[in-house]
């Protein structure tokens, strides 16, 4: 149960163009600088920099590095991607799910976090190996889609962290509300594991 819990803190990346329309949240990803007091000053990855409370009962959860290897036929996974002029897409992110997240978020959607992109969630029909990375066919109720994957792309998959793990020099991202006074609050936060690549 506990690694379904921190398997959803990266759900919220893979579906928050959904969850972006309910509240005014922003995403922020960068590395933690210092960590006291409940408190956590992080470097943007676009060079600014962030105030982060954690808020009373705060989550985290991780991500580790995976390959087209790890993608099987039959899994269930996330696409982060954009269109191609054939009408296929180019991954930018995958995420592998646990079996138990099994059709969450499941079809096809924009996706808010990148410009003209998409997101789908869906069942691995089909995966053809490449020696520059995978092709795969996707299927969801009402449809599928075909993607190309490229050693570009980022891909990941949920594994359990812990609090301790929230110090200068992680690699963080998370969904957060902003503050009056220009700070931020947030709730759940995803560390990415050494050699993994942060979420988007």
């Amino acid at each position: 149960m506990r690694f379904l819990a921190n398997a959803l803190l990266v759900l919220g990346v893979t579906v928050s163009s959904l969850a972006s329309a309910q509240s005014p949240t922003t995403r922020i990803r960068g590395e933690v600088e210092t960590a006291e007091g409940g408190t956590l000053m992080i470097r943007t990855a676009d060079g600014g920099s962030a105030k982060v409370a954690l808020a009373s009962g705060y989550s985290v959860g991780g991500v580790v590095k995976a390959t087209t290897a790890d993608i099987k036929k039959g899994g269930f996974i996330g696409v982060g991607a954009r269109p191609q002029p054939d009408g296929s897409l180019l991954a930018v992110q995958v995420f592998i799910f646990p079996e138990a997240m099994r059709g969450t978020g499941e079809g096809h959607r924009p996706w808010g976090v990148l410009p003209d992109s998409t997101m789908t969630n869906a069942t691995v029909a089909e995966t053809v190996s490449r020696v520059d990375g995978a092709n795969i066919v996707l299927t969801y109720p009402g449809g599928e889609q075909k993607v190309a994957i490229t050693p570009d792309a980022n891909i990941i998959m949920a594994t359990p962290a812990d609090a301790s793990e929230l110090k200068a020099g992680a690699q963080v991202a998370m969904t957060a509300t902003k503050q009056a006074d220009g700070s931020f609050s947030a709730s759940r936060i995803t560390i990415a594991k050494p050699g993994a690549q942060l979420p988007y």
